[in-house]
């Protein structure tokens, strides 16, 4: 990637961005994007810098931010895509959500504000998933399943093993077939509590679309209890009731969320030792949590839902 010097000087040739009075950057989150917060006449922006490769990718990326506009989406509104083709990079400029990462600030509000903050999220969530995935993308059911086959042969062959792993993937083997005529939305793809900014108790917005696919809504959910329910239970049910009108979820989501959130168990393992291997202790303390509360997934709803069912405490 090219040096904050060389950005900088390329800024000067964006007209939104030149004359700007500060940069700052950004490091957080797994995303290979260098990240900017950009200052000008007061106004804050969000550059993102990223290999030239992706620039397809990345384009998809802001014709969907285009598209969470017309579903008033709480999140970075896109302004501008471009290239630099004579250093292989692209870059991409949004709007800057003023706050703090939730993953930071949510233990400073109550339980009740807490789950408060949750439902506004999972009611944003279900606004993300009204985008419907264009004719030409493969099904979900097909795309999951090679998806799966490929992480649970990487898995194998990785040298670290989940504890009892057999009556995991027997439980995944056996209930593949829920994802058949699933439907075919706009995901997120990573929405937790590091990727959401709140503000003086409330959600300011969702941030980081770079991982976006298309997909069954509930897959969306799976990150809740690697991410976010540790952090806090109350905004974990919050953002679940949230989605759902303030109802209780129905079996069919407790099914498929459960089947996705197993078949990702499988899938980190192989993904941290490739992208952060120093966090694989972590990691593997994640999935135990997950197969704890879970019992293996013999329940579908995991222990800490039942436990603090906030709507009965609030």
């Amino acid at each position: 990637m090219a040096k904050m010097t060389e950005i900088q000087a390329r800024m000067e040739q964006i007209p939104l961005l030149a004359g700007s009075d500060s940069m700052i950057h950004i490091d957080k989150g797994f995303s290979g994007d260098q990240k900017f917060m950009v200052t000008k006449e007061s106004r804050k922006y969000l550059l993102r810098v990223f290999d030239i490769k992706l620039y397809p990718q990345k384009g998809m990326e802001y014709e969907a931010l285009i598209r969470m506009q017309h579903y008033q989406v709480q999140c970075s509104r896109p302004l501008e895509l471009g290239r630099w083709d004579d250093i292989e990079l692209g870059y991409m400029i949004l709007t800057f959500i003023e706050g703090e990462e939730a993953a930071v600030g949510i233990s400073d509000y109550s339980p009740e504000t807490q789950y408060a903050i949750g439902l506004e999220a999972g009611a944003e969530l279900l606004k993300i998933h009204q985008y419907n995935a264009p004719e030409f993308i493969q099904s979900w059911y097909e795309r999951q399943l090679k998806k799966y086959h490929r992480n649970r042969d990487q898995y194998r062959s990785c040298g670290v093993q989940i504890k009892d792993d057999t009556k995991l993937f027997a439980f995944i083997d056996e209930h593949l077939h829920w994802m058949l005529h699933r439907p075919n939305r706009f995901q997120h793809d990573d929405f937790h509590l590091a990727n959401l900014v709140v503000k003086d108790g409330h959600l300011s917005g969702v941030i980081d679309f770079n991982r976006c696919d298309w997909g069954d809504p509930i897959h969306d959910f799976l990150k809740i209890s690697f991410f976010s329910s540790d952090l806090s239970v109350s905004f974990a049910i919050g953002q679940i009731h949230g989605y759902h009108g303030q109802q209780e979820p129905d079996k069919t989501f407790w099914q498929m969320y459960s089947l996705y959130l197993a078949m990702n168990l499988v899938g980190s393992v192989a993904w941290t030792l490739r992208v952060y291997p120093e966090g694989i202790s972590d990691m593997m303390n994640r999935i135990d949590r997950v197969l704890e509360d879970h019992q293996y997934f013999e329940n579908m709803v995991p222990v800490w839902y039942n436990n603090h069912n906030m709507r009965q405490e609030v």
